[in-house]
């Protein structure tokens, strides 16, 4: 049971209490919600980007104005177990920085990732992307 008033945002994301989930680009600008969470559905803090554990997910936060899409998605992926998952989250439309889908969708075939899913996260958009050998 969440804390009142706390959107369930780790439940959207398929987030489960067993999980291993990094944390990757976080800033001020990003929706500390988001990880807490998904800190209060496994129980403990979010790895940061320096972990070398294996990983369930890693939530990669990413702005229009941040390094290469493409080295960030491979960067993320380094750390993803057999059936792990990244979810990408960018600005929303309306907000600065945000990211076309088409730079996503392109970006994460570059990185040899699929996007199964997209769902809105506040004000992020977030996307599911899964190595394309699944």
């Amino acid at each position: 049971m969440g804390a009142p008033g706390v959107k369930d945002y780790g439940k959207l994301l398929g987030i489960e209490g067993d999980m291993i989930v990094q944390e990757i680009g976080w800033d001020e600008d990003a929706d500390s919600e988001v990880s807490e969470s998904i800190e209060e559905i496994i129980g403990e803090a979010l790895l940061d980007e320096d972990t070398d554990e294996l990983c369930d997910v890693v939530l990669l936060w990413y702005r229009s104005e941040d390094d290469d899409l493409v080295d960030a998605l491979v960067d993320a992926s380094r750390n993803l177990g057999d059936e792990g998952r990244i979810w990408l989250l960018t600005p929303a439309a309306n907000k600065g920085n945000g990211v076309n889908p088409g730079e996503i969708s392109e970006s994460a075939q570059l990185a040899g990732l699929v996007q199964t899913k997209a769902e809105k996260i506040g004000d992020w958009q977030g996307s599911c992307l899964v190595p394309g050998g699944r």
